[in-house]
């Protein structure tokens, strides 16, 4: 389970490789929330940063990996979440 570390919202594009974030805002058109929706990426989505590709990420949801180009990834903006060592333990 993830709890929120703080709420301060930034870019997707800050986040470094193996972080964890929830999707708080979609700083773009309907057109834009539809196709993320489709893409299985809504508000409050839990999302990982897999790798920087150029201006773009890679980013996983669940067991999906999408490819998210630069000028999407400035549009959503997100809130670092940080795991609990409880649900890594055996």
């Amino acid at each position: 389970m993830a709890n929120p570390q703080s709420t301060t919202r930034f870019p997707l594009a800050e986040l470094p490789v193996g972080t964890l974030a929830r999707l708080v805002e979609i700083r773009g058109g309907r057109q834009l929330a539809r196709r993320l929706l489709a893409l299985g990426l809504r508000i409050g989505s839990e999302i990982q940063v897999l790798h920087h590709r150029s201006s773009g990420l890679v980013v996983s949801h669940g067991a999906t990996r999408v490819a998210l180009g630069g000028g999407i990834v400035d549009k959503l903006w997100v809130a670092q979440l940080t795991r609990t060592s409880s649900s890594n333990e055996p």
